[in-house]
């Protein structure tokens, strides 16, 4: 019979460390921080109190590692998604509101992780509101990343308006239909990019000015787009 090697103190505490994130995940989420205890969390985890301390020191750390955690779970999906599309910001951005509109519409889905705990602690200086607004934060940056290669007049105001779209999304998307919520999400983002594509006035055959998007294509996301925005 093989020998079993004997599990380490290191492998010991960071299997511990996880079992309590991983309850502590679960129930901040389903039933909120603020309804949620730290007896309640040791409880399910099977672990005790003194564990939960020295690992994560107060709740409020625990409540950011659980921030954290979904911070890198939503970021891997999008990092993912971008590469697929590196050489096409408009698909880049019709892949993400897809993926956010199935996100939204699961139905176990209970909101944005960083929304509900912003929600419940005000207080600016508290550590899991501080991640929650990093969060948001890089939300928009990488909005406008996506918006400037798509060559709009205000690629910062866009992306704050797809931000608090996507923002809403994440809000709301639970008092709505199954399955209506990602193709409303995805046509109103497309009509707020129509909207900031930059315009020239050309003239036309028998004299007339007309307004005309510069250089159009058609994009995946539904409007006409500048011939450079597929260039990262």
């Amino acid at each position: 019979m093989p020998k079993i090697a004997p599990i380490s103190d290191a492998q010991s505490n960071a299997e511990v460390r996880a079992r309590i994130l991983d309850t502590a995940c679960t129930l901040f989420y389903e039933r909120s921080v603020r309804a949620v205890g730290v007896d309640l969390v040791v409880e399910k985890a099977g672990v005790a109190k003194t564990s939960l301390y020295r690992h994560f020191g107060t709740k409020d750390d625990l409540v950011a590692a659980f921030l954290k955690r979904e911070d890198e779970d939503f970021w891997g999906t999008w990092d993912r998604v971008a590469a697929k599309h590196a050489d096409d910001a408009a698909a880049e951005l019709d892949a993400h509101l897809e993926w956010i509109g199935e996100r939204v519409g699961r139905p176990n889905y209970r909101g944005c992780p960083q929304l509900n705990v912003a929600a419940e602690f005000p207080e600016i200086d508290h550590p899991a509101r501080k991640v929650a607004t990093a969060h948001k934060r890089q939300m928009r940056q990488r909005l406008k990343s996506i918006a400037e290669r798509l060559g709009v007049a205000r690629p910062d105001e866009l992306a704050g308006q797809l931000s608090l779209l996507i923002n809403g999304a994440f809000v709301s998307s639970q008092i709505y239909k199954p399955g209506e919520a990602k193709p409303l999400l995805r046509r109103a983002a497309h009509a707020l990019i129509k909207t900031s594509l930059p315009k020239r006035v050309e003239t036309g055959s028998v004299g007339r000015s007309r307004t005309m998007r510069s250089n159009p294509r058609r994009s995946r996301v539904g409007v006409n787009l500048p011939s450079s925005s597929s260039k990262g």
